[in-house]
């Protein structure tokens, strides 16, 4: 009987709908200048989002270091140009700059940094970049993130 209650139990849960959306994401970067994903969708249900930062590589941040700045796409080469002159003191984010929706820090091989944003600065239907500002790796470090439903 316990076993047949048990059984019962289980399928019902498993049948469930998934209830809350996932509002953090985890990208990977190396030595390489490569993200693991060019895509990241962001659930319009979340209101904030995380994203974790992971440097797989051994380069110290002077040499190889990555960060991930989120702008609209339209933005994003004004954004990292402007952005190398900064400075890595400064994450090569000019500061205060009003077209950065949000950023890490510019981390080395081994480290890990995390950001968290309100998605109630996503418009639906808006094109947004993800990228790494540090000088010449936005051309190639790049991808996009969407609004999901």
């Amino acid at each position: 009987m316990l076993v047949k209650a048990t059984f019962a139990a289980l399928l019902t849960v498993m049948s469930l709908p998934a209830l809350a959306a996932t509002c953090e994401a985890t990208i990977e970067s190396n030595d390489a200048m490569q993200f693991n994903t060019k895509e990241m969708v962001v659930d319009k249900s979340c209101e904030k989002f995380t994203v974790n930062l992971k440097h797989t590589g051994k380069l110290a941040k002077a040499a190889m270091g990555h960060n991930w700045v989120l702008t609209k796409a339209a933005d994003k080469q004004a954004v990292a140009t402007e952005g190398m002159t900064a400075g890595l003191d400064k994450d090569y984010v000019k500061p205060d700059d009003a077209r950065v929706i949000a950023h890490t820090k510019v981390i080395g091989g081994g480290e890990s940094d995390s950001v968290t944003f309100d998605v109630s600065k996503l418009a639906a239907g808006e094109d947004y970049a993800f990228f790494c500002s540090f000088p010449g790796h936005w051309a190639i470090m790049t991808g996009t993130l969407k609004l999901g439903s």
